[in-house]
């Protein structure tokens, strides 16, 4: 798994997981950034995926650090105003950076927790389809509406 894991690193797209805490808030965030890699020409600097905190981040604390667990990250305790880094494999990060664009918006937590549920039941495919359309979309708000909408029931 580790050459797997450096091989990714090397030809594949390279992602951060940054868990930050401020100096004068409570809560705490959760940001994807991609970085530059030879599979990624056009990046000259890390570009932001996605941001989840408050709310809806304690909503689905629980599930995201399940995941990260299997991947062997563990957050633990950190100090305000400190930041703290992790590499992702491009699966987790697909689904994490779609997972926080989608909720980020929402105060719902019924829909939070309906929405949580499709993405975590989407294929690799279709959240690298959904994140793309998010991200280089000329009107991102309309894409991530038009998912909430079919990943909840009316």
């Amino acid at each position: 798994m580790a050459s797997n894991a450096a091989a990714t690193r090397e030809y594949g797209p390279v992602y951060e997981l940054r868990l930050e805490v401020p100096e004068r808030e409570s809560d705490w965030q959760l940001e994807i950034w991609q970085l530059p890699s030879a599979a990624t020409p056009r990046l000259t600097g890390p570009e932001h995926v996605g941001t989840l905190k408050g709310a809806a981040l304690r909503i689905v604390e629980n599930r995201v650090l399940k995941r990260l667990a299997r991947m062997r990250i563990q957050l633990g305790v950190i100090k305000s105003g400190k930041r703290r880094t992790w590499a992702l494999d491009e699966d987790m990060a697909l689904s994490f950076g779609l997972l926080f664009r989608v909720l980020a918006p929402m105060r719902n937590l019924d829909r939070i927790r309906e929405v949580a549920d499709g993405i975590d039941s989407m294929s690799r495919e279709e959240a690298g389809y959904w994140l793309g359309m998010a991200i280089h979309r000329t009107h991102p708000r309309r894409v991530l509406a038009a998912l909430r909408l079919l990943l909840t029931r009316p």
